[in-house]
């Protein structure tokens, strides 16, 4: 038996298992498998049908093993993603019936690609991406590791977004060119809203129309643009 394991029982990951589970159930017709919620502590037994698992549990299993990690918090994502790694666990995608994944797209292990979601052509996306609900990625675009969009988020082409970086809802990034893509930097944060046309620095929260600077991490004092300067 193989046990597909989610990470996670919050929102995201009640809404992300009855999407694992219709692409599951059409791909494995042939062997038996069980879809359970994986936490490390729950204080639950079943949730919406499926069987909670301890972490502890689910590692120690003789079934053959997945998983998949449906938590925003890229530090915790990655954390959990290394350690079930070192174990050899493999990750696996879960990518929902009605997306539209157009042509020549590399897309790494352990993505939630989530319904209406669009990946156009050309575009290289890391490991463990989080596509939330009608949000897409446009054309030679590159997608860093532990990325996460939130629902409708516009990412026009010749992007670059680096590892760790959190789009929220409804952002909109404007389209580089070829010879100078635009980039939003690693463990970036573009608030809801947003509408991004000149690169982010790393580690900072930019929000508004234009986006704008809203806070910054201590070691960026000395580096980055005011608070409020227009990037």
């Amino acid at each position: 038996m193989k046990i597909y394991g989610i990470v996670g029982y919050g929102g995201f990951g009640r809404e992300v298992m009855p999407i694992a589970f219709q692409m599951l159930s059409t791909q494995i017709k042939e062997e038996h498998f069980e879809l359970v919620f994986v936490e490390k502590d729950p204080t639950e037994i079943s949730i919406n049908g499926h069987r909670v698992m301890s972490e502890d549990d689910f590692l120690s299993s003789n079934a053959e093993k997945y998983f998949n990690i449906a938590i925003a918090d890229f530090n915790l994502r990655e954390k959990i993603a290394k350690k079930f790694e070192s174990l050899n666990i493999k990750p696996f995608s879960i990518i929902a019936s009605n997306i539209s994944i157009l042509s020549n797209n590399e897309i790494g292990e352990g993505a939630i690609l989530c319904p209406f979601s669009t990946i156009t052509s050309n575009a290289k996306i890391g490991r463990h991406f989080h596509c939330n609900i009608y949000s897409y990625v446009a054309h030679d675009c590159i997608i860093g590791d532990y990325v996460t969009f939130a629902p409708d988020v516009h990412c026009n082409g010749h992007v670059v977004i680096e590892d760790n970086a959190y789009i929220g809802t409804g952002a909109i990034i404007k389209h580089g060119s070829p010879d100078k893509p635009l980039v939003v930097g690693r463990g970036a944060i573009v608030g809801m809203g947003a509408v991004v046309t000149k690169d982010v620095p790393p580690n900072v929260t930019v929000v508004g129309n234009p986006a704008k600077i809203f806070e910054r991490t201590p070691s960026s004092f000395s580096t980055f643009p005011k608070l409020g300067e227009t990037i």
